[in-house]
């Protein structure tokens, strides 16, 4: 089942590791590359080297949470268009609030429907 839209290099860093795999399965059935990391230190190496075009990020996770990840991430010139959507099970206002504020391009709770994922990883655009 391809794509309509143009594929994406897509990063998803989760610490729980199903949840991510299965994530990464999903958008490569629909044509986009993915790749995984299960932690916030491992996802800002992985972006470094992979270079994607999204990343899919998880907010709670031990060492590293998302907020730091994508604090992380702006700051690396070469990574200026990089699209970061938060994709968590935290939907509350405050949360949804600091993801705004953070720098983040978009915010989906989990477990979303995967067609609205689908839809924010190909049409999300940078926020600048």
């Amino acid at each position: 089942m391809a794509s309509q839209f143009a594929p994406k290099r897509i990063l998803v860093v989760d610490d729980n590791r199903d949840a991510a795999d299965l994530t990464a399965q999903l958008l490569e059935l629909h044509g986009h590359q993915a790749v995984v990391a299960y932690g916030g230190k491992q996802g800002v190496e992985i972006a470094l080297k992979y270079g994607p075009d999204v990343v899919l990020l998880d907010l709670g996770m031990p060492e590293m949470d998302g907020f730091a990840v994508a604090s992380a991430l702006r700051k690396v010139r070469s990574l200026d268009q990089l699209v970061v959507i938060a994709y968590s099970a935290w939907g509350d206002p405050e949360t949804r609030q600091r993801v705004r504020e953070s720098g983040f391009d978009g915010h989906t709770v989990k477990p979303a429907k995967f067609d609205v994922l689908l839809n924010l990883v190909t049409n999300t655009r940078r926020a600048s």
